[in-house]
């Protein structure tokens, strides 16, 4: 190989790498709130969808999608609440409801990349994003708000993450991925978003993808590698996180546990097989 191509190879790298862990950084303009506000969004239509496509029950433990199966009435209504989302004055609700708007916006719009550009084997595949070492939907600009042009990557990493500080986030939105946590059957709103962040982060530590076992290797999901600042300083602070969610005999293993951590992810869909 010539040193223009490793250098080529080296460059690749090294951008995806950069695209995999964002910073937090805040976008100041969405550090507004009204704490007052009694205002309350409407995801009743992004609930129905759920709950009619995602198959929570699946032997996986995995929350898989039925894209394929998608009506073209309900593709219109999908269509037609993340219009409604983005009419609204996030900026004037109160914190709790700015919460779940952000996570349910993020969840639907990557649905909605995933149903344009369905079939697909992995949502790395919709190159849509700027650039020319951009894989993936997350840096493309899918909404409008308040006129400001949104992408995943500014709801995930410079809002969620940089405004609460609460590692749950990464429990809650969906990037389509069998690695990635479930996409919940059900809308998050103001009433349940502390209960289902729980929920979720549960059900993530306590899968093989989350965490397990592996001839005495501790095998943990990419997530927490790629934002171990958001879980703790280190990688002990890492497994007190864990244990805050690990049911008994996983609590007593990572309790007990001194030896060396891997690191993986399954970027492959998360939906049925077409």
């Amino acid at each position: 190989m010539g040193c223009a191509a490793r250098f080529f190879l080296v460059i690749m790298f090294w951008t995806s790498f950069a695209q995999a862990a964002p910073k937090a950084d805040l976008w100041p303009y969405w550090d507004k709130h009204e704490e007052s506000s009694a205002v309350r969004i409407d995801h009743s239509a992004w609930d129905r969808f759920l709950k009619t496509y995602v198959a929570a029950g699946d032997p996986s433990g995995i929350n898989l999608v039925r894209y394929g199966a998608v009506a073209e009435t309900d593709r219109k209504a999908l269509d037609g609440y993340l219009s409604n989302l983005q009419k609204t004055v996030v900026t004037s609700l109160n914190r709790t409801e700015q919460k779940a708007f952000w996570i349910n916006l993020y969840n639907a719009l990557t649905v909605r990349v995933i149903l344009t550009h369905y079939p697909i084997r992995s949502i790395r595949d919709i190159d849509i994003s700027p650039g020319w070492f951009r894989n993936g939907p997350w840096d493309a600009k899918l909404a409008r708000i308040e006129g400001h042009e949104i992408t995943l990557n500014d709801i995930e990493h410079r809002i969620l993450r940089p405004i609460w500080k609460d590692p749950r986030v990464h429990y809650a939105v969906n990037c389509a991925s069998l690695g990635c946590p479930n996409l919940q059957p059900v809308a998050f709103i103001a009433l349940n978003t502390e209960e289902l962040l729980d929920k979720a982060a549960r059900q993530y530590v306590n899968h093989p993808r989350g965490a397990h076992f592996e001839k005495g290797e501790l095998v943990l999901s990419s997530i927490y590698d790629w934002f171990q600042g958001d879980f703790g300083k280190n990688e002990k602070e890492i497994l007190n996180h864990l244990r805050r969610y690990a049911e008994p005999g996983l609590d007593m293993q990572l309790q007990n546990f001194d030896g060396s951590i891997r690191y993986e992810y399954d970027w492959r869909l998360n939906g049925f097989e077409p």
